[in-house]
């Protein structure tokens, strides 16, 4: 597939390791985010993972090189010009994809197609912050992205089918496996495994100790992580918000967000990221 400019809205853990899964492939990113030190953390931590790989022979200097090659990073959008994709990866808030919407589509050629990374929000109504819904659809990466293999496809009520049939072969051009969602809260994967986080932190409310829910799960069902070290993994805000999502949307009470996340959330222990979520970390 002939290759072209990527552009990446967000350098946080999800916005980098989508822009480097896109070098990788060997499409020209360029990783946008206004917060420069996020840019910064964002280069060193795919400069780290190479230099990590270099050390244990899995990777070579040149090879290195030519994946930073087709990396740069600005906190300026005007620098999204000349990407043909455009892809949003800011916080699971509705307000502020909007707003980055309306941002990227000022600034965008006319042609380009602008996705979200969303895990469940509605495509419908990003795209309408626009002058090209048509152009508008969820391509949802899992973390890491570099490693998981999965992406959800989401159009709109408005999405061409020229723009699902470019994005989908993009995906699946970046070692993809694509599946195809409905445009309804949580999409496929997030529908059904965070109401089952979402019980287990329940279980913990009501005494359940979480390494126990943990090892039920993980022997139980052959899971290959429980679901609470999976919230710890993920984060709780992003958990909660997630949950919290699929609530909004179909106003059903077998969504309802349990107030240990929410206390969790208030109180900072947000998981591995903050060092202490429903586990400690050194």
């Amino acid at each position: 597939m002939e290759k072209f400019k990527i552009a990446v809205i967000g350098a946080g853990l999800m916005g980098g390791g989508i822009a480097q899964t896109c070098a990788q492939a060997g499409y020209d990113v360029i990783n946008i985010d206004l917060y420069e030190p996020a840019l910064e953390k964002a280069k060193n931590n795919i400069e780290g993972l190479y230099n990590k790989k270099i050390s244990k022979g899995k990777m070579t200097a040149e090879e290195k090189a030519e994946v930073m090659g087709h990396l740069s990073y600005s906190s300026n959008f005007q620098d999204l010009k000349g990407a043909q994709i455009v892809i949003e990866a800011v916080p699971e808030k509705i307000e502020i994809k909007k707003d980055i919407f309306a941002k990227v589509d000022a600034a965008a050629d006319p042609d380009t197609i602008i996705v979200s990374n969303t895990s469940g929000l509605s495509i419908s109504e990003m795209a309408a912050a626009t002058k090209r819904p048509d152009r508008v659809m969820g391509v949802h990466f899992f973390y890491p992205a570099p490693v998981m293999k999965l992406v959800e496809l989401i159009k709109g009520i408005a999405t061409s089918e020229e723009t699902y049939d470019k994005v989908k072969a993009f995906a699946i051009d970046i070692k993809k496996t694509v599946v195809d969602c409905p445009e309804l809260p949580g999409f496929i994967v997030n529908r059904i495994l965070v109401p089952m986080m979402n019980e287990a932190a329940f279980l913990v409310m009501e005494g359940c100790k979480p390494e126990d829910v943990d090892t039920a799960m993980k022997l139980g069902s052959n899971q290959p992580m429980g679901p609470l070290e999976l919230c710890d993994f993920v984060g709780i805000d992003v958990m909660l918000a997630t949950m919290t999502g699929l609530y909004n949307g179909f106003h059903d009470s077998k969504y309802r967000p349990c107030p240990v996340l929410e206390n969790m959330v208030k109180a900072g222990h947000l998981g591995r990221k903050s060092g202490e979520g429903f586990y400690k970390y050194n």
